[in-house]
């Protein structure tokens, strides 16, 4: 037989509080009305001015269609970094993949291309300099992709 028991749950206090200073409450209004910059940039203006009105996380994140937990990590930074860091886009700490090549080997494939093909080929492919690379141990193994994004670099 069960049985059930009621617990009784405190709601928990807060501990990033949101006040937004008069000017940053003017810049999140102008934010939100001309929408000035980014989808995210207006949403974080508008998480930002609800929540300095005293509004909820789960009030917030239903009003503006957003998680709740998208809400608290607004909050958090908010508190943690301040109101210029919260309003723009957080930069990425590192590249989303790490660069397979560097500066040497890609000199080495760029000479490569400039040079004369191997016997039998009449240019050189993408592929069969992929394989070249890789046989003369320039390189580990690469795809032809990346021969492609080292070459076609403008910088």
């Amino acid at each position: 037989m069960f049985r059930f028991v009621a617990k009784e749950v405190a709601v928990s206090v807060k501990k990033f509080i949101v006040e937004l200073s008069e000017q940053e409450r003017q810049l999140c209004q102008s934010v939100v009305k001309k929408l000035k910059g980014t989808s995210q940039k207006v949403k974080r203006a508008n998480i930002l001015l609800k929540a300095d009105l005293g509004w909820s996380d789960a009030e917030i994140a239903e009003a503006l269609d957003c998680r709740t937990k998208t809400v608290e990590n607004i909050r958090k930074r908010f508190v943690e970094d301040g109101f210029e860091k919260t309003l723009d886009r957080k930069p990425r700490q590192s590249p989303p993949t790490e660069k397979l090549l560097d500066g040497e080997q890609e000199a080495k494939i760029i000479a490569m291309r400039l040079g004369d093909p191997p016997k039998g080929f009449g240019k050189w492919t993408l592929r069969l300099l992929a394989r070249k690379v890789v046989e003369l141990e320039i390189t580990p193994p690469i795809s032809h992709q990346t021969v492609r994004r080292t070459l076609k670099k403008t910088k």
